[in-house]
């Protein structure tokens, strides 16, 4: 070890909380704790360009909104624009609208794209002095048992630094490190393969009125905005499939058969990949002073759009509970901090199952068979005939006010 590594390393930097990983769940952490006067500070493996052009999720629903509202963050922080709370589902090319107005009052659900949700709450955990550090390479840690963790990373030019702290947030994903350090044994899995893959594809091209989810007999397909000229769609393919397997005529032949719409207008697809419908849930999502905050301790199927939106609500719950530690010495919502956020996680998991199931099942029946095919037709018909059934559905799309 070079001699300026070596004084770093027994020298180290102290913080109350280091946060791995700079997507939503970290960079909504790292700018609630600021809000709260806690000192913090960030590592990301990635570059900054690379993090802010990141894309995934599109909707931040209404009970985030009002989370980002409550910190007197959401002018600041979501872009985008007010999305009107209204879902097409079209099914065998019937069009039928439902709303996610749940009576509530207070800010609605905004279409705000990943990125953008980023890009934002950079520039205000910066603008606030907050200390974010990209290109953080070897991340490791250790003593997550003690009263003070430690936390190592390289930087980019190959030194050793070392930071104590007195809590670690676990914001990196699924393929993090976070998760990784916790010992084996220590947290249970719960894990499904839904058995269904997707096929996503970007496209500039004009996005619909609203975000649009299509069953068909040639199976599920969606289409929501990105952007005022872009759109993302969605389109069932088999679990293995390959990005390869769908070059451009291909895409817009199947999005225009299960749409329902034969004269959508195609345009030039910028990124295009494929994936597996699956759910993790880990189980408890503290070790020691270790706290995972959204994908790394749980992966919901993208149906319902809830997989970024726990993320936001874990990181709300972690920032309550350090206050009330630092501020008023009072560790009670340290302690439940995992009882809590899974009472959220498995109501969204199974929402976003049956969700899943009901509109793949719905469609194209060769794995799940006519009796599933027809238990899933009359689910939708109670939602879309039943007013006690469209109203739970909205509260789910909302998003439980869960104490």
């Amino acid at each position: 070890m070079a001699d300026s590594a070596r004084e770093l390393a027994d020298s180290p930097e102290s913080t109350t909380v280091v946060v791995i990983g700079a997507g939503p769940a970290g960079l909504t952490v790292a700018n609630l704790l600021r809000r709260s006067g806690i000192d913090c500070i960030v590592l990301e493996r990635r570059s900054r360009e690379y993090v802010a052009q990141r894309q995934r999720a599109g909707i931040v629903e209404t009970r985030a909104v009002r989370m980002f509202d409550s910190w007197g963050l959401a002018d600041r922080v979501l872009g985008g624009i007010p999305y009107d709370g209204i879902l097409e589902l079209r099914v065998d090319g019937e069009s039928h609208l439902v709303s996610d107005n749940d009576g509530s009052e207070g800010p609605r659900a905004r279409l705000c794209p990943q990125q953008v949700l980023v890009q934002k709450l950079t520039a205000a955990y910066l603008a606030d002095g907050g200390d974010l550090r990209f290109e953080a390479a070897d991340v490791s840690l250790h003593d997550l048992t003690g009263d003070r963790p430690v936390v190592r990373y390289r930087t980019a030019d190959g030194t050793l630094r070392t930071i104590t702290c007195a809590f670690v947030a676990g914001c990196d994903g699924d393929h993090g490190i976070s998760r990784t350090a916790v010992p084996e044994g220590a947290l249970t899995a719960y894990a499904i393969d839904h058995g269904i893959g997707w096929l996503t594809v970007l496209a500039d091209a004009p996005p619909p009125a609203h975000p649009l989810l299509a069953v068909s007999p040639q199976g599920f397909a969606a289409h929501f905005p990105r952007g005022p000229h872009t759109s993302r769609y969605y389109v069932q393919c088999p679990p293995d499939d390959h990005p390869d397997a769908w070059p451009d005529t291909r895409v817009w032949e199947a999005l225009r058969t299960r749409l329902a719409d034969p004269g959508l207008t195609a345009g030039p697809i910028t990124d295009r990949e494929t994936f597996r419908l699956r759910s993790l849930v880990h189980d408890p999502m503290q070790y020691g002073r270790l706290h995972l905050v959204g994908d790394a301790a749980h992966i919901v199927s993208p149906m319902g759009g809830k997989g970024m939106n726990l993320a936001l609500y874990d990181a709300d719950v972690f920032a309550r509970a350090v206050r009330d530690s630092v501020r008023d010495h009072d560790d009670t919502a340290l302690r439940s901090y995992s009882q809590r956020c899974l009472r959220r996680v498995w109501n969204d998991q199974e929402f976003s199952h049956w969700l899943t199931r009901t509109l793949h099942d719905a469609g194209d029946d060769t794995a799940s068979g006519p009796f599933h095919r027809n238990l899933a037709r009359a689910r939708l018909d109670r939602l879309l005939t039943s007013p006690t059934a469209a109203r739970a559905f909205a509260e789910l799309m909302t998003g439980l006010d869960l104490a």
